[in-house]
């Protein structure tokens, strides 16, 4: 696995007149403990605790889907702030496990709420799904494109998990997590943006399916996530501190000035060794791994949503987000909540 395209030449000039309005939520009801793993494979409360942090999980039932979980989200979102749907102009819904292959997962939230008249596309940039669907959110804005987008991370990723692989199975939930993100001439709230992705290391965490092979590695199988839990690890640690350095040269700020790191629950030990690396204290760091699992586009906006619930997160806070994943890709942003 090479590194050598990333971060290169991922320095933009940010401008923004957009910011986030409101933020919504949902988890599925069943819930799958580390005691519930111990039943499936050859594992232990202990030993998952210890190398991932995760205690739990949770898991759309028979017929919930993906769609399903944007929707009680925008509805968790509608029930906690002073916002409207009816004249969203932009539909962008992070995922990469929609209901069917089309219509998107987009589309069907746009028909729940009936929404007049309005764009919806769905993005596959897994765990960074969410980070781009921000990142394109404030490009429309501030090219006076669009004025009110609904920005979604959701995966339902019980759906792809071989329950038979020990070293993946323990890791993986489902949930749903939404913002609004409004025009806002004087108060763009995007500070700063890094993108960048190595295609060549696809072939460490991937869904299996027809094509035979990509960079020598044959990705037939019956669906379901394979990982390189060592690569992805590799890639993350040595990557991301650089994409916050990167951001951070962008603002001219420091660490010191960033009052909340957000980034993709892939595995506690991954976030502890990117805050040691990149000297964020921990306790800064927003999560949502411990009690729902890796739950790929939806990790990042549902660790804010944890952290606005806690009373942690506060209007006019610095927040650093970062997601990566599959790709293997990663999109880092600077922003001003709310």
């Amino acid at each position: 696995m090479t590194n050598s395209n990333v971060l290169k030449d991922s320095k933009v000039e940010m401008t923004s007149h957009a910011r986030i309005k409101a933020i919504g939520a949902y988890v599925p009801e069943r819930k799958i403990t580390n005691t519930d793993m111990e039943q499936m494979v050859d594992t232990s409360d202990e030993w998952i605790v210890q190398r991932t942090g995760i205690h739990e999980r949770r898991a759309v039932r028979d017929g919930e889907f993906t769609s399903d979980m944007c929707i009680r989200a925008v509805e968790d979102m509608l029930a906690n702030y002073p916002v409207n749907v009816e004249d969203v102009d932009m539909i962008l819904v992070a995922t990469n496990t929609p209901d069917v292959p089309f219509p998107s997962v987009a589309a069907i939230v746009q028909a729940h709420f009936g929404i007049a008249s309005t764009g919806t596309l769905d993005i596959n940039a897994t765990c960074a799904g969410f980070a781009y669907g921000l990142h394109l959110a404030n490009g429309l804005i501030s090219a006076g494109l669009h004025r009110k987008i609904l920005v979604f991370g959701a995966d339902t990723l019980t759906r792809v998990t071989d329950y038979t692989d020990r070293t993946t199975c323990i890791l993986f939930g489902d949930g749903a997590g939404v913002v609004m993100v409004e025009r806002d001439m004087e108060n763009g709230a995007f500070q700063a943006v890094t993108m960048g992705t190595d295609g060549t290391g696809g072939k460490h965490v991937y869904r299996s399916g027809s094509r035979k092979e990509l960079h020598g590695t044959a990705l037939v199988g019956d669906g379901n996530i394979v990982q390189n839990g060592r690569e992805v690890y590799r890639f993350a640690v040595s990557t991301v501190p650089k994409g916050i350095a990167a951001l951070l040269e962008q603002t001219g700020g420091t660490t010191e000035e960033i009052d909340w790191f957000v980034p993709h629950s892939a595995n506690l030990r991954i976030i502890e060794s990117i805050c040691e690396k990149s000297d964020i204290p921990l306790e800064k760091a927003l999560y949502s791994l411990e009690y729902y699992g890796n739950t790929s586009a939806a990790s990042i906006p549902l660790a804010i949503h944890l952290g606005v619930q806690e009373g942690k997160v506060k209007q006019g806070d610095n927040m650093l987000l970062f997601g990566f994943g599959g790709g293997l890709t990663y999109t880092g942003l600077i922003l001003r909540w709310m």
